[in-house]
């Protein structure tokens, strides 16, 4: 078992939160953070390409490189893995175990089932030692039918883990807890279930998803109409130099080969 699967097994959930850039990454990691995954919106916004169009993939593995070889085990929002052919996905899959990441998530958007076991069994032919976070649309995208039998099949294709975005009722997801073999990650919703609740209920990974670059922008949003309307703006900000001190240890690392 993986370092980073190993987190999956612990006293507790596995919190991972998600970056969109070097700097946030950092922050987190300094923060006490092990783990960290990546959010396809906060990449796509930055390319000002839309989410879930299967276009960022060059983006996903620029960030990928910058950030793969930082200190905290990385996770990749890889979408649908920006391919339906399944050794294209596999292929995308070992270019990011190359750049160190250690964990990636795939989406079935309600496709073919057998489709996304297809491409979770490549990339687990490809890269084996990459944990495969199993993601169906099910509640994101459905009212929630036949969630166990495409989780059934993931699982069969070798995923390391399952993630049902969008499920927040409790019972279902103590349900749901005890149907499947392998940990469930949720997604985190601030009108769900808090983490304590949720690791009573045996979920095993708790994802923040696109929610902290969300907060971001909207703080960045506040602030500049706090400014406008001659409101002094509240709120952590940090210094222009430990903001630049993130990216010179960014650099020490990449030099370092670490």
């Amino acid at each position: 078992m993986t370092a980073f699967a190993d987190l999956h097994h612990g006293d507790e959930p596995l919190l991972l939160p998600n970056a969109w850039d070097h700097a946030s990454a950092a922050a987190l990691a300094a923060q006490g953070f092990r783990a960290i995954g990546t959010t396809s919106l906060g990449v796509a916004a930055a390319a000002g390409l839309p989410d879930g169009t299967s276009e960022t993939r060059d983006e996903t593995l620029r960030l990928a490189l910058a950030l793969g070889s930082g200190p905290y085990l990385l996770s990749v929002d890889a979408e649908d893995g920006y391919s339906e052919d399944p050794d294209e996905v596999g292929e995308f899959a070992r270019e990011l175990a190359a750049v160190g990441v250690v964990g990636v998530n795939l989406e079935d958007r309600l496709g073919s089932t057998a489709l996304h076991a297809a491409k979770i069994a490549a990339v687990k032919s490809a890269a084996p030692g990459l944990f495969v976070n199993a993601r169906t649309d099910t509640y994101w995208l459905g009212d929630g039918k036949g969630t166990t039998d495409r989780l059934d099949a993931y699982q069969q294709a070798g995923a390391d883990g399952v993630f049902v975005p969008g499920l927040t009722e409790p019972r279902e997801i103590a349900d749901l807890v005890k149907r499947v073999d392998v940990p469930l990650n949720i997604l985190y919703n601030p009108a769900g279930p808090t983490v304590p609740h949720l690791a009573d209920l045996g979920v095993r990974r708790v994802s923040l998803g696109s929610l902290l670059y969300r907060r971001a922008l909207g703080a960045a949003l506040e602030t500049a109409l706090d400014i406008r309307e001659g409101r002094t703006p509240g709120g952590a900000v940090p210094s222009y130099g430990a903001v630049d001190g993130l990216s010179r240890q960014g650099d020490s690392a990449h030099s370092a080969g670490t």
